[in-house]
């Protein structure tokens, strides 16, 4: 864990490179200390129908999601969210200042005990040499 889910309206795709998104976020999920490695997780969905504000169509969002196993100090939680939203909001500082868009995150605890989990990404890391 964690799972980083993005939600955002189709339109968004005019203004934002998202794999360069992504891949600025798994680096700030890392700059965190706070997720292992291999359990980073990180996927977009776009939403083709949507309804936004007062229905103008220019209008766009972006929601990120934060899913994790518990057991995290808040303070280390609350600190993560506020490096990952800083890097977001950095990176799509460009795209707001043009556009009208509504960003919003969240990050939420996952009881383990409800949460099995397998894999095998940590006996496939690369390792330094």
């Amino acid at each position: 864990m964690p799972h980083f889910s993005i939600e955002y309206s189709a339109n968004l795709e005019e203004h934002v490179d998202m794999p360069a998104l992504l891949d600025v976020l798994r680096l700030a999920a890392i700059e965190t200390g706070l997720f292992p490695l291999a359990g980073i997780r990180i996927r977009a969905f776009k939403a083709n129908h949507v309804s936004i504000a007062d229905g103008d169509p220019r209008h766009a969002f972006l929601d990120l999601g934060i899913r994790l196993r518990e057991g995290r100090p808040q303070d280390a939680k609350e600190a993560a969210v506020s490096h990952i939203f800083k890097t977001l909001e950095g990176f799509l500082a460009p795209a707001m200042a043009q556009h009208s868009i509504a960003l919003s995150m969240e990050m939420r605890d996952i009881d383990a005990s409800l949460s099995p989990k397998a894999g095998s990404i940590r006996d496939h890391l690369k390792k330094d040499n």
